[in-house]
């Protein structure tokens, strides 16, 4: 069984002993500490709570919303929800915050509570290390029976959320309507496949294909939207001759699309060809992580603004997107994160902004996918021995490729020309991750097998 506490939430597999896996007694305590953390720090006694469609959520969202109440705190119980849009009604609601209890593109037997801020946004690193001091603390203190908290159920947020990308500027609902396109979508048995019909048709779109979208938590196949995972929408969209497919995970925050050829369109590319949009019509800056394709600078840059890069993680990337005053950034990973809606990943908003780009232009997605800068990204890593000094290696390394361009914000990333190279500590295991990138699936093989050696060549030395 696993647990694990990070500053972002708390993500485990369901039974086990206590401390082991995320138990009912892991949830109550972590969900005590976040409701202690979130009455000091704002005064407000409320909390939203949402939740994807996997197993064991109702399980899960019956001890969050009790422990709440016996906090003393009210809840607006969303149910069946996404990500973004608790992100959403967080603000809305003047709650102190709120808990989405999902395990983003972990298999079925894992779950967690995501934790936000009053702003709808995930706690950063000090606050998380607040709560998790006050859990390890058990400083908790519970409700007389006369002020437990009250549970309100609200169904209306999905409609909010649509309505709200709907009245988006650049969401153009008449030229997707008029493009008449052909859709196959993959919501992996989740919220997705409540939530991404509903948009499509307030998007104009009259026919999609459905596929896995009865929101059981019976995932049809390992969720996370990758290439490897999603044969099945690729065949979808040839055998139904559809225009394109979209694939979202089990929480709705990350997206990608399957072209019309049944090739994948890249799940690195849809941050960028949503930035491509956005910039021809908002100049300005972007924001990504340190591990995410270059294209998305060679695309800002062309439209005359600034690209800056964040440390991994969501958290980081709008902070820096805050700093920089970016008109659009996200991650990698298909997460896209629209600041003139909210600072979340949302693949809502992606899904129109990235259909209004499509009909717009006029292309097949295929093309579309073609006319940006080709990047290859390479994924290894290296194990080491638990006593090793990582921080160490890395800046032997550092030091070898001093006169580089490069950044330790994250581990270490260096550039060589359009090539880079990011190394970084794994916070769960004695590994280093090595990601690079080239104009080919062999330039960047290479470059990763180059830094593999000389990190070969350090430990022998040592």
């Amino acid at each position: 069984m696993t647990l694990i506490k990070s500053i972002s939430g708390i993500r485990g597999t369901i039974g086990g002993a206590a401390g082991e896996g995320l138990t009912p007694l892991d949830i109550v305590k972590y969900t005590s500490a976040f409701g202690t953390w979130a009455i000091a720090q704002s005064g407000i006694k409320k909390i939203i709570i949402g939740r994807d469609a996997r197993i064991s959520g109702q399980m899960v969202s019956n001890l969050v919303i009790g422990t709440l109440q016996g906090l003393g705190i009210d809840v607006v119980d969303l149910g069946l929800s996404t990500t973004p849009t608790v992100e959403i009604a967080v603000p809305l609601e003047n709650a102190a915050g709120g808990i989405i209890l999902t395990a983003s593109h972990n298999p079925k037997q894992w779950n967690a509570l995501k934790l936000l801020n009053k702003h709808g946004e995930f706690i950063n690193d000090a606050d998380g290390r607040l709560v998790l001091e006050i859990a390890e603390k058990g400083d908790f203190k519970y409700a007389e029976v006369n002020d437990l908290g009250k549970v309100t159920t609200d169904d209306s947020y999905m409609q909010k959320h649509i309505d709200q990308i709907l009245a988006l500027p650049l969401v153009d609902v008449k030229a997707i309507a008029k493009a008449d396109f052909k859709i196959a979508i993959d919501c992996v048995n989740s919220t997705g496949g409540i939530f991404v019909p509903a948009l499509l048709q307030a998007l104009g779109v009259k026919t999609v294909f459905n596929l896995f979208c009865e929101p059981d938590g019976m995932f049809t196949h390992n969720p996370e939207p990758l290439p490897e995972n999603l044969g099945d929408l690729s065949k979808e969209v040839l055998s139904k001759k559809a225009d394109m497919g979209i694939a979202v995970d089990p929480d709705v925050d990350r997206l990608c699309f399957v072209c019309e050829d049944g090739n994948m369109f890249g799940e690195e590319y849809t941050l960028v060809a949503v930035a491509d949009y956005v910039l021809k019509h908002n100049k300005g800056n972007t924001v990504s992580n340190l591990s995410s394709t270059r294209a998305l600078r060679d695309v800002t840059e062309a439209a005359g603004g600034e690209y800056h890069a964040a440390a991994v993680g969501e958290v980081n990337v709008v902070n820096k997107m805050k700093e920089t005053h970016a008109v659009i950034g996200g991650e990698g990973n298909g997460g896209v994160i629209y600041p003139a809606l909210h600072y979340g990943r949302d693949a809502l908003v992606g899904i129109a902004l990235f259909l209004t780009h499509l009909a717009k232009s006029g292309k097949r997605i295929s093309t579309l996918r073609h006319s940006y800068p080709a990047y290859f990204i390479s994924k290894n890593k290296i194990t080491l021995t638990p006593e090793m000094d990582i921080d160490l290696l890395l800046e032997k390394v550092n030091q070898k490729y001093k006169k580089q361009p490069h950044s330790t914000i994250d581990g270490l990333k260096i550039e060589f020309d359009k090539q880079w190279v990011h190394l970084r500590r794994s916070n769960t295991e004695p590994i280093i991750r090595i990601y690079s990138e080239g104009d080919s699936e062999t330039v960047a093989s290479n470059l990763a097998n180059k830094i593999i050696a000389d990190i070969k060549d350090i430990l022998k030395v040592s």
